[in-house]
Parts: structure tokens; C-alpha cells; sequence
């Protein structure tokens, strides 16, 4: 009989049921209740983040899938960018455009074009700029 919940009668007509058992149904719920998409989630490190950039060709990303931007602190930047900034190699918007300078940078993908690239001058256009398409 060890590892069934038991109801016990309490005071009333409503049975109570144990501590443990509730604790343990509690825990299932929640499994349950995770997005798919949070169980399936990847972390990319890409190749180091370097003119002529290539990135992972052929990859598969998903939206809520990390990408992880490696290079040198101090030596270059990865900035998330609109498509029009990312075609021109424009500069990064105050406020708007996320700007990391870290060299262990890293994104969550939204589902859709993800855009990137390294807004030091005549970095962009040496090609440090990398777009992800997110299922």
C-alpha cells in the first residue's frame, strides 16, 4: 500500500488529502504546464565573431534557441538589429537596439528574421553582420 495517496476524512463530508500526495501533484501539474517550446530550447555557440563571419550554415533555429557570440572583449560588439539598420550596416538606435560588449554574448531568438551585427566602423561591411530566421 506504500505510494498511494490516501484521502483521510476530516472534519465534514470533504475528504483531506495528504501532505505528500498533494505536494507530488503539484509537481505534475506544473511538468505539464511547461511550454513545449522552454523543454526544447538549444544554446548555439557560434564560430569566434570575426570579419567574413559565416555563422552556422545549415542550422536550424527555433524561436526561445540562444546564440551564443564569442570574440575578444574590447575588439568588436554584437548588436540586435531592425533588417533596414542590418542592410545598411547602420548605426545601433539609443534605446531600441540591444548592444552587448561582453565577448560571451548572448541572444534568445524571437520567432521570425533575427538580425546582428558588429557596429564598430567598417566592421558591418567588412561582414560582421549575421541573420537568423527563428521557426
Amino acid at each position: 500500500m506504500a505510494g498511494k495517496c490516501r484521502h483521510q476524512q476530516g472534519r465534514g463530508s470533504a475528504g483531506v488529502m495528504s501532505s505528500s500526495c498533494a505536494a507530488a501533484a503539484a509537481v505534475v501539474l506544473c511538468l505539464l504546464l511547461l511550454p513545449a517550446e522552454m523543454a526544447e530550447a538549444a544554446v548555439y555557440s557560434l564560430p569566434p565573431w570575426t570579419f567574413s563571419f559565416k555563422g552556422n550554415n545549415g542550422a536550424r533555429y527555433k524561436a526561445g534557441d540562444s546564440l551564443v557570440f564569442k570574440y575578444p572583449k574590447g575588439t568588436h560588439n554584437v548588436v540586435a538589429v531592425s533588417k533596414e539598420t542590418y542592410d545598411k550596416c547602420g548605426a545601433p538606435r539609443l534605446g531600441v537596439d540591444k548592444v552587448l560588449t561582453s565577448g560571451n554574448d548572448v541572444f534568445t531568438l524571437k520567432k521570425g528574421p533575427n538580425y546582428f551585427i558588429c557596429s564598430f566602423p567598417g566592421h558591418c561591411a567588412g561582414g560582421m553582420k549575421y541573420m537568423v530566421n527563428a521557426a
